[in-house]
């Protein structure tokens, strides 16, 4: 929905009803609310035939909220019933940030930042990996292509290269000072050159000539002073440009160099910036995605309107998806003057934003209300609980507490070793566990597929040998048992 609700009904099932209305009693709404709790016990298992048949929606209603994991056809039913009918998040206990996150939708998601994503060294790739990469770059966010050339080796294929990628609809920049590269690649279509400075000013008139922007930068080791003439020169001739000051590396006058960017943006109060901040994650043994959004913030507040960045470094793979994700939720942050918490999680991927648990005491609860054989799995900050009817065992070991449940057929053996380590991972770094959901690694996590989540297994029971197929999903986590 675009708008806000006035009238929300949450759908549910019998089991997880106590933890629906706990979450919806704390959430203190401000949209009128009820709760249809129908005949089911795992609500993930209603399909669009049964909630035909059983759901009642009453009148005035705006949205209908489904469990996250229910496979029913929502846009069937929206036409049937004749409201909004959405599926709500896999854990109703983050049900709060996803109406958080719908009114934020409304106006989030500009940005005013442009990335140059760097084929680096392209003269040693082939044609073939040169496409592959700028695609890849694309589809992760870029909005040009930079054409990394080597110092002291000729690219005879610059120009077919770069005619090729503004062919396939690909925006591209050059990266080189050596005058004959820069005549070949804009000839061929590059419509950006990273750089111009007093090496080099006098491709300045064939810049002009073909209405070219260029990148501005200081002369070699030297400073801010030196880029007056070239600045002078490119406004003589009308050639569109951003100033790159450059950052240096930590440890190299970083800090310096930051305020390099605020002296120019002094200097030059109109001007746009570049920032090459490649020269920070590549050189910088961290991961890239809390680099990159500080980095990215600093370009926000200062006024650089692109950004140069690589993934070269291992630790540095995804860069480009990390500044497409920073740039908008820096944008959203300095616009509306609010710290950039709470509106765009996705790069936080090793930690997780919140660990959403039960107690203790909430599990013993829905324990009581288990009468099958099927384990479920919870974790909270630090302990692992598996239940099922006959057992209630907690602990931080995978293997000492598989050694409890007494499970020796094959396949559900596989599968709670599975869940287990992946519920071990969760205490190990703070994440929220889900059975038979992937944890959360922010912009990583792969994309839900509902039906890829049932697994099936086969099973005996204890008593009657009776074989059946168990289908494991749930908002809860929990298990069903479908006897055939």
């Amino acid at each position: 929905m675009t708008e806000s609700p006035k009238r929300v009904l949450f759908v549910t099932g019998k089991l997880a009803e106590p933890a629906l209305r706990r979450v919806l009693g704390e959430l203190q709404p401000s949209f009128a609310f009820e709760v249809a709790v129908l005949r089911i016990t795992v609500a993930a298992l209603m399909t669009t035939d049964f909630l035909l048949r059983l759901l009642e929606v009453p009148a005035g209603t705006d949205l209908v909220l489904l469990p996250g994991l229910c496979e029913a056809d929502t846009a069937a039913l929206s036409t049937h019933f004749k409201v909004a009918i959405e599926r709500g998040p896999k854990d109703l206990r983050e049900i709060p940030q996803y109406f958080g996150r719908q009114a934020l939708a409304i106006d989030y998601g500009a940005w005013d930042i442009e990335i140059l994503a760097e084929i680096n060294n392209a003269v040693k790739l082939d044609r073939a990996e040169i496409m592959t990469q700028a695609e890849y770059f694309r589809s992760s966010g870029a909005d040009i292509i930079d054409i990394g050339c080597t110092p002291g080796q000729a690219f005879p294929e610059l120009g077919p290269v770069v005619t090729e990628l503004v062919g396939r609809g690909f925006r591209v920049s050059v990266d080189s000072f050596v005058p004959d590269e820069i005549r070949t690649a804009v000839t061929a279509g590059a419509e950006l050159v990273l750089s111009i400075n007093g090496s080099n000013r006098e491709l300045i008139p064939f810049l002009a000539e073909r209405s070219t922007r260029v990148i501005a930068i200081p002369d070699f080791g030297e400073g801010l002073d030196t880029l007056e003439p070239t600045i002078a020169e490119l406004d003589r001739h009308g050639v569109s440009y951003l100033i790159d000051p450059i950052v240096e590396p930590i440890g190299f006058g970083f800090l310096d160099s930051l305020m390099r960017y605020a002296e120019a943006r002094r200097r030059w109060p109109e001007a746009p910036l570049m920032m090459g901040i490649g020269n920070i994650t590549e050189l910088t043994s961290a991961d890239s995605t809390g680099v990159n959004a500080v980095l990215i913030a600093i370009c926000q507040e200062v006024g650089v309107k692109a950004v140069l960045t690589t993934e070269v470094i291992p630790w540095a793979r995804g860069s480009v998806r990390e500044i497409d994700v920073a740039r908008r939720l820096m944008y959203y942050a300095i616009k509306n003057r609010e710290v950039p918490k709470r509106i765009d999680d996705r790069l936080v991927t090793l930690k997780d934003p919140r660990i959403l648990a039960y107690s203790e005491a909430e599990l013993r609860e829905l324990k009581a209300q288990v009468t099958d054989p099927n384990f479920r799995i919870f974790t909270d900050r630090d302990t692992i609980t598996v239940f099922n009817r006959d057992l209630f065992v907690r602990g931080t070991d995978p293997m000492a507490l598989f050694a409890q449940l007494g499970v020796e057929e094959a396949t559900h053996a596989f599968y709670l070793g599975r869940e287990l380590m992946k519920a071990k991972t969760a205490i190990t770094l703070g994440k929220t566990y889900r059975q038979e959901g992937a944890l959360n690694w922010g912009y990583l996590t792969p994309p839900d597929d509902v039906k890829s989540e049932h697994v099936r297994l086969t099973y005996k029971t204890g008593k009657t040998g009776k074989t059946g197929e168990m289908d494991l999903t749930d908002e809860l986590g929990k298990v069903s048992k479908k006897h055939k």
